[in-house]
């Protein structure tokens, strides 16, 4: 391949996506394959299995098991964003302080929501 046919490479994550909307966009529970299709580039099958199965490390995709193979679907996305505001408090020293900046920053209808949430968490 010369310096002019070769393709730019992709930016970090960006077949991860590609590969999310994929499955969001999929008539329900999809083989690699058929998101290898979707994708309409010319990406090996493993590299398709490859990226499928890194999502399914991070949960963002769940996978059935279909004769000897997968399929593959989506994360829900309220979990998911659940899972990567986790990350970011892991990551702080004093979670107390994040977390009382993320309150105070909310609007009155989401604060309502977290106030509900809360109460019937005690209960």
């Amino acid at each position: 391949m010369t310096e002019q046919t070769r393709r730019p490479r992709r930016g970090q994550g960006e077949l991860e996506a590609r590969v999310l909307t994929a499955l969001r966009e999929a008539p329900g529970p999809v083989t690699a394959g058929w998101v290898q299709e979707w994708l309409g580039e010319p990406l090996a099958y493993t590299t398709v299995v490859t990226i499928l199965t890194r999502l399914h490390t991070k949960q963002a995709v769940a996978r059935e098991r279909a004769g000897r193979s997968f399929v593959w679907i989506p994360a829900d996305e309220a979990g998911l964003a659940a899972r990567r505001m986790r990350k970011v408090l892991d990551a702080e020293r004093d979670r107390g302080a994040v977390l009382a900046s993320f309150v105070t920053d909310l609007s009155p209808d989401d604060e309502q929501v977290l106030r509900e949430l809360l109460g019937g968490a005690g209960g």
